[in-house]
């Protein structure tokens, strides 16, 4: 008797191993498992994170197993944004992220109502990340006008401004965001108004150098005409006869040619 119950005690708990490791789920190398139990109705208290084989079994129960390797994601549709000087401009953003060590229960526990499996994080780009990154960039491009992203820096502190946005919305939701490129696209038309109002600012930056450039010209010779004048006034007939007496050695000269004769004035010479 004694026999019977210990055999089948036996198969009771070998055929309980097999039921529990039939009901039971490995995570995959690279994936990181999160366990859902009571259908999560206490909330996140009821997710936790798990590896290895883990039993599913019991009503309510529910194994999510997101990659934890870097995902790459580009916006399908044409993001259609306008700029502040009502410019219609297209981006094409792409960005790379992970989730972050330590977060897995926060990413399942708030997008497990977009599925399960391998394509969880597809889901989630599609209906959480994109939206968000298409709102920051519809709002980024109302500050920007057309000239400025076309110049040059200009986009890139566009997207520099758009990544840091992005980068701490993907953080709020337990993803950290590794690159970020807007991609933006001007269309034909833009690009033709934007050519010729660069065409007339350089023609206007031409006419403007000229003017200063005739500015100067013209002070410089007013420069001259007010020396030439101030000379002018200056060389009197007292003044020439000063400069005379000043450069006049004391000696008179030896020979002279001429008409008449030059007139000494001997009382004067004694004098000195």
């Amino acid at each position: 008797m004694k026999k019977q119950i210990k055999t089948i005690a036996v198969a009771f708990m070998a055929l309980a191993t097999i039921l529990l490791t039939s009901c039971g789920t490995l995570v995959e190398p690279n994936y990181g498992g999160v366990l859902m139990q009571n259908y999560g109705k206490n909330g996140k208290s009821d997710f936790t994170e798990v590896s290895g084989r883990v039993s599913t079994w019991g009503m309510g129960t529910e194994l999510y197993q997101v990659p934890m390797w870097e995902q790459r994601g580009q916006v399908d549709d044409t993001l259609h944004l306008i700029s502040a000087d009502n410019n219609e401009i297209e981006a094409y953003p792409k960005y790379s992220y992970q989730v972050t060590k330590g977060r897995l229960v926060d990413v399942v526990f708030d997008n497990r109502q977009l599925g399960k499996g391998k394509d969880f994080l597809v889901s989630v780009e599609s209906n959480s990340l994109e939206p968000r990154i298409y709102d920051i960039i519809k709002e980024e491009s109302r500050k920007y006008v057309t000239d400025t992203l076309m110049s040059i820096g200009g986009a890139l502190k566009f997207e520099k401004d758009c990544e840091a946005l992005v980068r701490k919305a993907f953080e709020e939701k337990g993803l950290k965001l590794l690159t970020f490129v807007a991609q933006l696209k001007y269309s034909d038309k833009v690009r033709e108004k934007i050519d010729q109002r660069l065409e007339v600012n350089t023609n206007v930056s031409v006419l403007d150098q000229q003017i200063i450039e005739q500015k100067k010209k013209n002070e410089l010779e007013e420069l001259r005409t007010q020396f030439i004048l101030i000379q002018n006034k200056a060389l009197t007939p007292e003044y020439l006869e000063k400069m005379k007496i000043e450069k006049w050695d004391g000696h008179f000269p030896t020979y002279y040619s001429g008409n008449g004769l030059p007139m000494i004035n001997f009382a004067q010479t004694s004098k000195k």
